[in-house]
């Protein structure tokens, strides 16, 4: 059997997060939800996890906030940014800050776990 691959998920609205927490394990995927990026961050680091999905917009620190935290913290797998605040340049300066993935809300869950597949599975696939 393969190795199970672990996603850590961040999103403060309960139903959204538990929604896709259920997808995620319908995919067989492993997962860790947070609540904010703060929460996330203070595990000091995702080597153990394929992916970070993570809302953009949140409570404290936003998904942008966090991409530049991980990006100078070193050592996390690719982030993916969800919103349903989408606006024109928003994926352009997400990716900037190091986003490998942008989704917006609302979302096919098979975009969301191809879009994982993709970024995890296939060797030089970030951007």
């Amino acid at each position: 059997m393969a190795v199970q691959r672990k996603v850590l998920l961040v999103e403060d609205d309960d139903s959204m997060r538990s929604a896709l927490e259920r997808l995620l394990v319908a995919h067989q995927f492993n997962c860790s939800a947070f609540t904010s990026a703060e929460a996330l961050l203070a595990l000091g680091g995702g080597e153990a996890a394929s992916c970070v999905v993570s809302d953009l917009r949140l409570p404290a620190m936003s998904g942008l906030d966090l991409a530049d935290a991980m990006r100078a913290q070193g050592g996390w797998p690719p982030l993916i940014l969800i919103t349903a605040h989408d606006t024109p340049g928003l994926e352009a300066e997400a990716r900037r800050r190091g986003a490998a993935g942008y989704l917006p809300k609302p979302f096919r869950g098979t975009v969301l776990i191809d879009t994982i597949k993709q970024l995890t599975e296939t060797p030089g696939a970030h951007h």
